[in-house]
C-alpha cells in the first residue's frame, strides 16, 4: 500500500488510477484557529505537505533554507516573477515574498496535495494562475468575542497588537465568499474533520482521477 495515500481512498479508487494532487488554502484572521487545524492536518495526512515560500529576506536564527524558507535574493525573485515562476506573491515592507511555481508542480504531479498558509490576496492569485489544482477554505471564529479570547489568551502579542489585529480581522472576513468552503471553528477537532472531510471529496473529482476514461472503457469492453 503506498504509504502516502490513506487506505479508504485507495478502496474506492479504480484500480491503476492515479490521483492528481491539489493545492490546500487554509485562510482565517489571525486567532481562528488555521495554524493549530494545519498542524493536526499534517500531522494526520502523508499525502499532504506545507507549500515552502521563497523570501528575499536574510535568514533568521535556527531557519533552515528550503525548510522554513527558499531564501534568494532580489534580481533572482523578480526574475522568477517576471517569467511566470511565481504562483503568488507580495511585498511586505522591504521584502518580498512568494511561492515558486516548479516545486508545487512537481508535487501535484506526483500525486501530492500542497498546503498554503496565505491570505486573500494571495489566494485571488492563486485562483488565477492555477483555479484547477485550488482548494479553497476560510475558517471563521464563532464570536467575535471568542476571537479575542484566543488572541489574549496565546500571549504572543501586546494588548495594542490584539486591538490591531482585532480591527484587521472584519476586513480579512469581508472575503469568505471568495473561498470555496467556509468552517467555523469552534472545536478543533471537528474542524480538521471537516477539512479531511472536503479533501476526500476534492481528492475523488472526476478530473483529478488521472487514467479513469481508460478504467471506465475497459468496464465498457472497449479497452
Amino acid at each position: 500500500m503506498n504509504a502516502a495515500t490513506p487506505s479508504f481512498a485507495l478502496s474506492v479508487r479504480a484500480p491503476g488510477v492515479k490521483s492528481r494532487g491539489l493545492m490546500l488554502v487554509l485562510s482565517s484572521p489571525s486567532g481562528a484557529g488555521k495554524s493549530t487545524i494545519s498542524r493536526a492536518l499534517l500531522a494526520k495526512d502523508s499525502a499532504i505537505e506545507l507549500s515552502v515560500s521563497a523570501t528575499t529576506r536574510a535568514p533568521r536564527p535556527g531557519e533552515v533554507d528550503g525548510r522554513d524558507y527558499h531564501f534568494i535574493d532580489r534580481a533572482r525573485f523578480e526574475d522568477m516573477v517576471a517569467r511566470g515562476g511565481m504562483l503568488e506573491h507580495a511585498r511586505v515592507f522591504d521584502n518580498y515574498y512568494g511561492t515558486p511555481k516548479g516545486p508545487v508542480e512537481a508535487a501535484l504531479g506526483s500525486g501530492k496535495d500542497v498546503l498554503f498558509d496565505v491570505d486573500w490576496q494571495g489566494t485571488q492569485q492563486l485562483a488565477q494562475n492555477a483555479r484547477a489544482d485550488l482548494v479553497s477554505i476560510f475558517i471563521l471564529p464563532p464570536s467575535l468575542e471568542e476571537l479575542e479570547r484566543r488572541l489574549i489568551g496565546r500571549a504572543q502579542d501586546s494588548d495594542e497588537v490584539v486591538r490591531k489585529r482585532m480591527a484587521k480581522a472584519g476586513d480579512e472576513m469581508s472575503h469568505f465568499r471568495e473561498y470555496d468552503y467556509i468552517i467555523v471553528n469552534t472545536v478543533v477537532e471537528d474542524s480538521v474533520q471537516a477539512v479531511e472531510a472536503i479533501l476526500a471529496a476534492e481528492r475523488l473529482k472526476r478530473d483529478r482521477q488521472v487514467g479513469l476514461a481508460d478504467f471506465v472503457n475497459g468496464l465498457r469492453g472497449e479497452g
